[in-house]
């Protein structure tokens, strides 16, 4: 069968276009590598828990239109974000708050108090243009900040030393003189109750999916598939390396399942320290507080591990640095002569997406070729 569109990839950039596609009466194929749908949002019942497989994904907009459309597929529950630090078995938390100040600082009571600790401590980079994350965060809250929340996690994260890493990582961190510990700005905020897969369920109905399906399996037979092909895998390995290997980082994920009904108290808890291997424990349940799995004696945890990626390996961050936005270029160079392949989402368009930019850039791409 000849189809109007294949999408190589079945998470939310990909379902976004299927359903647009599916709605303007389009015959829409869908190929995936992994046993299931949904990408990294993928969520599925554990003993009545739902399991972020690929870690925590919180929704969250200030579009109200993005808000609607993914509210047309599933209930949001009002979940808010409210990460916390552990630091040397001390808890701060997140964002940079008044009660994170008041708790790195005892003489920190007022928001002035605060705003003065900060200048004071920042004021080391005074006349200086920082060189790297390291410098730049100093300047922006200081050094007993930078060096119990930010130096470590970062270091983990990135696999190389703040002063390796650019500054312009961190152009800006988010400091409240007031004890909002919500972690984000936006109106609208939540996770579906029952899960994310559900939604990727409903959008890519209509169409054809084929799971355990590689593209690179038989690249010829898929491209002559369909009218057109969306690619939403690593745009450097659709032109076989031929620039040169982009630079990823990645993630493993250790799971366990404890006889405990509560295990943290808080759905994620970021470990700063360098010592401590991983970044963060999520505790799925704690995502639905309003679920009945929230009383059940026992919890499912999870220990993200950030990782060097290589060929193989799950890519989760572009790593946008001189280097690579200068070899992307290439990439996009010869993706943009390209008259029946489009390049889409994280790894496509190699840069970070928050699932509404996700959902906002697809709409752009359906409307150019549907």
């Amino acid at each position: 069968m000849n189809y109007d569109l294949l999408l190589v990839g079945a998470g939310l950039f990909s379902a976004t276009i299927a359903h647009e596609a599916v709605k303007k009466g389009k015959k829409v194929l869908v190929i995936e590598k992994r046993d299931h749908i949904a990408g990294n949002i993928y969520t599925e019942n554990v003993k009545g828990i739902n399991f972020h497989k690929y870690g925590a994904h919180i929704f969250h907009t200030d579009n109200k239109e993005v808000w609607d459309y993914v509210n047309s597929f599933a209930e949001f529950n009002r979940y808010t974000n409210c990460p916390v630090a552990n630091f040397k078995g001390i808890l701060y938390n997140l964002p940079f708050n008044m009660n994170t100040f008041t708790k790195i600082w005892d003489d920190v009571i007022t928001p002035q108090d605060a705003k003065k600790r900060i200048s004071e401590q920042a004021s080391e980079m005074a006349g200086i243009t920082p060189k790297n994350l390291e410098e730049q965060a100093i300047s922006l809250v200081g050094r007993d900040i930078y060096e119990r929340l930010i130096k470590g996690y970062t270091e983990k994260q990135w696999g190389r030393s703040c002063t390796e890493l650019p500054a312009s990582i961190i152009k800006r961190l988010p400091v409240r003189l007031t004890f909002d510990n919500n972690y984000f700005n936006d109106r609208y905020q939540g996770i579906p109750i029952g899960g994310y897969t559900q939604i990727i369920e409903k959008m890519f109905e209509g169409c054809d999916v084929q799971l355990n399906t590689d593209f690179f399996d038989d690249k010829e037979k898929w491209l002559n598939m369909a009218d057109k092909v969306v690619y939403t895998g690593t745009i450097d390995k659709f032109f076989d390396y031929s620039e040169g290997e982009l630079e990823y980082r990645s993630l493993r994920f250790e799971t366990e399942n404890l006889d405990v009904e509560n295990f943290q108290g808080n759905a994620v808890i970021n470990y700063t320290e360098r010592e401590i291997p991983y970044t963060r424990i999520i505790e799925h349940k704690h995502f639905e507080p309003e679920s009945s799995a929230i009383s059940k004696p026992f919890t499912i945890i999870t220990k993200e591990y950030p990782a060097t990626w290589k060929q193989g390996d799950e890519p989760y961050y572009a790593v946008n640095d001189e280097k690579n936005s200068a070899l992307y270029a290439k990439y996009k160079a010869l993706a943009d002569k390209q008259d029946k392949v489009i390049f889409g989402g994280r790894l496509g368009m190699y840069k970070y997406f928050d699932m509404d930019d996700t959902i906002i850039a697809a709409w752009d791409l359906a409307k150019s070729i549907i």
